[in-house]
């Protein structure tokens, strides 16, 4: 994906549009903020101020509109959401919002969960985990969130790898979005329909949850494992 640096935007000369056309732009494309926001969903809040990230989409979509070149056409409001969706993503990583101990204790978590599945020949009840964590539910759903980010930030690392997308790569960009079709397709249909609810839906994980009457904490276990194996699938 796009990395935009936000705080380059106040720096910028204003390209030839008037101030009124790139309010109207702004406008026009405001959308996109939220669109971007939705799909990190699971951090707002905890990582990032909520206005902050607003202002940071702002900014990035600014940028984008100064940085395109040209007339607005068909290809722009992909390249604004890269570099709206770019510049989120950059704040994640700038702020150090899951402190050494909280990931200790999540990859305890895991390498726990493990031993159970081993241990018992099945997934492990969220009692079960608590038990051998020594923890209560709303610690298991905190630690369970942190590991879900950390899946999510390496599928979007790996998004990263080929580099930046200009605006006019068009087919570098349909190869980047069939190998995602591709993955997609070959996941179980529920991870697919968690996938579909979170990102094109935009349900949070508890209106996921009631929607697959699962709880909570198994919506995030199935997430993060649908993050995996559409990351895996993409590296081979």
């Amino acid at each position: 994906m796009l990395a935009t640096d936000v705080w380059t935007t106040s720096h910028e000369q204003p390209s030839q549009r008037s101030v009124a056309g790139e309010s109207s732009l702004l406008n026009r494309y405001g959308h996109l903020i939220k669109r971007a926001a939705a799909h990190m969903r699971t951090q707002v809040g905890v990582v990032v101020d909520r206005d902050d990230l607003q202002q940071i989409g702002m900014m990035a979509l600014l940028g984008a509109i100064r940085r395109y070149g040209r007339d607005v056409d068909e290809h722009f409001e992909s390249y604004a959401f890269k570099s709206v969706r770019g510049a989120m993503l950059d704040e994640f990583r700038r702020v150090d919002w899951r402190p050494r101990q909280l990931r200790q204790q999540a990859h305890k978590l895991r390498d726990q969960v493990r031993a159970l599945r081993r241990t018992l020949g099945r997934e492990p009840s969220d009692n079960e985990i608590c038990s051998a964590m020594q923890i209560d539910a709303s610690q298991l759903l905190e630690l369970q969130y942190v590991e879900q980010a950390e899946a999510v930030d390496s599928l979007e690392q790996l998004m990263e790898q080929g580099g930046p997308l200009q605006a006019d790569d068009v087919q570098v960009q349909a190869e980047v979005r069939l190998s995602l079709q591709k993955a997609l397709a070959a996941l179980p249909a529920r991870n697919k329909l968690l996938l579909h609810l979170y990102y094109t839906h935009e349900l949070n994980m508890k209106e996921i949850a009631l929607t697959l009457q699962l709880t909570e904490s198994r919506v995030c276990q199935l997430h993060k494992q649908s993050v995996e194996m559409l990351t895996r699938r993409l590296q081979s």
